[in-house]
């Protein structure tokens, strides 16, 4: 199974197919892999010895980041993350770890969980995906229901405290109209964090 894929100049790691929604845009629902990997459903989520070992396949130095990405929610699996994250910080602490998370862990785990990624991570992307708790229930069906928007808003909010880059992404057109990428840009911008509009894929 594939825990560790390159995409570009970034090492993935894929440590659960667990995720909290059922966006209507998501990846997985049309292929088993992305950007020419191999397939990222796993038989069994990898522990941190089997993620250390599918990390030392490769040479670090080749990638300008590490990220943690796949076919499901990382912040399921919070715990492994600060674990893993701290093993690379050790032993590499020059290579930045990027979070790609759809903001959530304060309800996957219910408690507060930005202050675990300090000094651990230094870029949280966050899929903010809609300007507001309507319209993100309907796209991206949590399965918190109604607060789930407001969660993620608040979880990026704290993340500003522990992180030092912290991005809110969304899908460009079809998915947000431009009007609704002004309303994200405001968004991000009052909780102090930058806006990444992502193309459609």
């Amino acid at each position: 199974m594939t825990i560790a894929y390159p995409v570009k100049k970034g090492l993935y790691l894929n440590i659960t197919n667990r995720c909290p929604c059922d966006c209507a845009f998501c990846l997985r629902k049309n292929a088993d892999g992305v950007y020419g990997s191999d397939s990222l459903w796993l038989d069994h989520e990898p522990s941190f010895d089997e993620i250390i070992a599918a990390l030392n396949k490769h040479n670090l130095a080749d990638f300008s980041e590490i990220v943690f990405c796949g076919y499901g929610e990382p912040t399921e699996r919070i715990d492994i993350v600060c674990e893993v994250a701290k093993h690379i910080k050790d032993a590499y602490p020059s290579i930045p770890i990027r979070l790609n998370t759809n903001g959530l862990a304060d309800l996957i785990h219910s408690k507060p969980t930005a202050q675990l990624l300090n000094n651990l991570i230094d870029t949280v992307s966050i899929s903010l995906n809609t300007p507001n708790s309507a319209e993100y229930e309907a796209l991206c069906r949590p399965k918190f229901g109604s607060c789930s928007w407001q969660a993620m808003i608040d979880f990026a909010k704290e993340c500003t405290s522990h992180v030092p880059n912290v991005i809110l992404s969304i899908v460009g057109e079809p998915i947000t109209s431009p009007e609704k990428q002004e309303e994200c840009h405001s968004i991000a911008e009052s909780i102090g964090a930058k806006l990444r509009i992502r193309p459609y894929e």
